[in-house]
């Protein structure tokens, strides 16, 4: 399986499969630098939240990089303090200006926010009209939250960002995406590092002279979701790119799949208080 590096979304939009996520990533030179040695090795994608406070830096290492913007995916996403309609679209100017850039392309509501995600997506769609997003979506959002969107979406989200890695593979849910023709993507990738001793991860790595990390890394990418593991560490950035020069067989792919127990993280979209 010679994977391509990029999906179409349901709009149109081109995105990479596999970028570099800045989730405490610290503001200032350890942002910046990251997401410049990311561009650097090839990286594409940029994914980052006004909750992360470090906007302004993923800004200066795009920069700093010297790719031209045109050539890179930048997303950031709604915070929770910031939903409802008026206030969306303040908050998506000040990440605007934070990134330094006069659009984004992938606008996200991060959490489901209880009787306030609607309001906050009728922005979203006026954002999307006037070309400063080139696409919309969700993050954390459940089948039923996605369902209720749907309801009244004069645009659909054509991503969904979610909790996924082989601890928690979101198997119902990723089904139900890919019907909708909503992309899946996952925010930690390699369950926060927790998993990356488990010897099957580390046996299966050895075959393919491969690391865990890398192995996790490719197996996103088989199942067709987009991925961007966050590090901060050069080599390990280079490391987690070096991921389109082998393939998983059907039986480590399934072998992968047997180790979802279903436990998180992160916080469940259902009950989360921040």
């Amino acid at each position: 399986m010679s994977l391509e590096k990029t999906k179409q979304l349901a709009n149109g939009s081109i995105i990479p499969r596999l970028g570099l996520g800045v989730w405490r990533a610290k503001d200032g030179a350890e942002a910046s630098d990251s997401v410049k040695w990311a561009l650097e090795t090839g990286y594409r994608l940029i994914d980052t939240a006004a909750v992360y406070d470090n906007e302004a830096s993923v800004g200066e290492g795009i920069r700093a990089s010297g790719v031209p913007r045109e050539e890179i995916f930048v997303t950031t996403k709604l915070w929770n303090a910031d939903q409802g309609y008026e206030s969306t679209f303040k908050a998506f100017d000040e990440s605007l200006e934070r990134l330094g850039l006069d659009y984004v392309d992938l606008y996200l509501i991060h959490w489901p926010v209880e009787g306030k995600y609607k309001d906050s997506w009728r922005a979203m769609e006026e954002i999307y009209d006037s070309g400063r997003a080139k696409a919309i979506g969700l993050s954390n959002f459940h089948q039923h939250h996605v369902e209720d969107i749907m309801k009244d979406a004069r645009v659909l989200p054509v991503v969904d960002q979610i909790e996924l890695h082989p601890r928690l593979t979101q198997e119902p849910l990723r089904k139900f995406l890919t019907e909708h023709d909503i992309a899946v993507e996952a925010w930690s990738p390699l369950g926060q590092g927790t998993i990356l001793k488990e010897p099957t991860l580390i046996e299966i790595g050895d075959k393919y002279n491969k690391s865990a990390a890398q192995v996790i890394i490719r197996w996103h990418l088989q199942n067709d979701i987009i991925v961007f593991p966050k590090s901060v560490h050069k080599e390990r950035i280079q490391e987690n790119f070096d991921v389109f020069d082998f393939e998983l067989s059907d039986e480590d792919m399934e072998k992968i799949n047997q180790l979802n127990t279903g436990e998180r993280v992160g916080a469940d979209p259902d009950n989360f208080d921040f």
